[in-house]
């Protein structure tokens, strides 16, 4: 039996039930293998006394420390973030309130490894306490983690010095092996490790029919992720706006919502362009289904789960050559990749709605990101961490 202590600050709770899905979907595979123990550490960030009590900070503050999260036993340890100190000391805030936690679970639960499923500050603690506890450590890189960690001037000689000397290393895509490498962290030792869908859940359905249900007809267009600069809806509006009758549906929420409201009302788009807010991962289905295809302009990425959530549902998309994108529009049934503009964008999805793929042949560009080959991979992955840990030396 394989023992696992998963580690993630990106993990959803329940104020925050769309907060790492993936990261959850990702655990709670992992967690149901026949060989596999696993509990959850997911801890929260938070700040010196009173500011936790206010805005979104309280109700983070108000979780329980422990409880069942879907059938895992899970620790929600706090540990200080001081604001203004742009994550200097996240990672030994962490570590700090980590090692006794670990300790205790440790008496009963004696972990075989630690499996730490975002890169910073999740991955510096790791390594910190794998050696205290002489267990192997694996770090996932996922996103952001390192592009925005890896880059920052206070926090990159971390994220590197963590990769280098972590026992095994994920990446989401070969960019994002390729971009911890440029980091200084050995690409020999890093495996790629993608994300899975749920194909059961994200298929092709009536398209007329779920279109009814959103009160829409013509041509729609769905874009799929947090209200930020990075994520470019800005670029996906101005894109439709050249688009005579085409409509937007934008799910996701996030401090850019007041902005793309008056780029909205200023381009005359109200009739076409809705933001839906947040929106359960649950309720994504039909709205991909529905969707002639499914537009996001990021900046930067690792792997998207809406890409391939889209792909799985027969929607094709639209998308700029950030993080993995040629890893997964490897077909024209696929979609585009497009210059990161609304020009571009527009020109882009103009096409795929003149000519739109088969459905199924879109989905079938997803079927090979499954849940079960990346629970198979991880569990392999950690087992020979393990293994090999388990070797004598000399």
């Amino acid at each position: 039996m394989l023992r696992v202590l998963t580690l993630s600050s990106l993990f959803p709770d329940a104020s925050r039930p769309n907060f790492g899905v993936f990261v959850e979907r990702q655990t709670l595979s992992l967690a149901a293998h026949p060989d596999v123990e696993l509990k959850l550490v997911a801890p929260l960030g938070l700040p010196p006394w009173p500011l936790r009590r206010r805005g979104h900070y309280a109700p983070l503050a108000a979780l329980p420390r422990h409880e069942d999260w879907k059938g895992v036993e899970t620790w929600r340890p706090r540990f200080l973030n001081l604001p203004g100190t742009r994550g200097l000391f996240h990672a030994a805030m962490l570590t700090r309130a980590l090692l006794p936690l670990l300790a205790r679970i440790r008496r009963d639960f004696e972990f075989d490894v630690i499996d730490a499923s975002f890169f910073f500050p999740d991955g510096p603690a790791a390594v910190a306490l794998g050696r205290y506890f002489g267990v192997p450590v694996s770090i996932k890189a996922r996103g952001a983690d390192i592009h925005h960690w890896g880059r920052s001037p206070l926090t990159a000689w971390q994220v590197a010095t963590a990769g280098q000397s972590a026992d095994g290393l994920l990446a989401v895509s070969q960019a994002m092996k390729a971009d911890m490498a440029a980091l200084g962290i050995p690409a020999e030792r890093i495996r790629v490790h993608h994300t899975g869908v749920d194909l059961a859940r994200f298929a092709p359905r009536d398209q007329a029919a779920e279109k009814a249900r959103l009160g829409i007809d013509g041509p729609l267009v769905v874009s799929v992720g947090a209200l930020i600069p990075r994520k470019g809806h800005d670029v996906v509006i101005d894109a439709v706006a050249a688009l005579p009758g085409v409509k937007l549906r934008i799910a996701g929420e996030g401090p850019e919502r007041q902005k793309l409201a008056a780029q909205i009302a200023r381009l005359g788009l109200g009739a076409r362009v809705k933001l839906l807010g947040s929106v359960a991962h649950g309720e994504l289905p039909p709205l991909l289904a529905a969707a002639d295809a499914m537009a996001l302009a990021s900046s930067s990425e690792g792997l998207a789960n809406a890409w391939v959530e889209a792909l799985a549902s027969g929607t094709p998309i639209v998308i700029p050559d950030a993080g993995g994108a040629a890893e997964v529009v490897t077909l024209p049934a696929a979609g585009r990749i497009a210059a990161r503009n609304a020009s571009a964008f527009a020109a882009a999805i103009g096409d795929l709605l003149a000519a739109p793929p088969p459905r199924e042949a879109v989905r079938a560009t997803a079927a090979h990101f499954t849940w079960e080959a990346n629970t198979a991979a991880l569990y392999d992955h950690l087992s020979a961490l393990v293994a090999t840990r388990a070797q004598p030396s000399g």
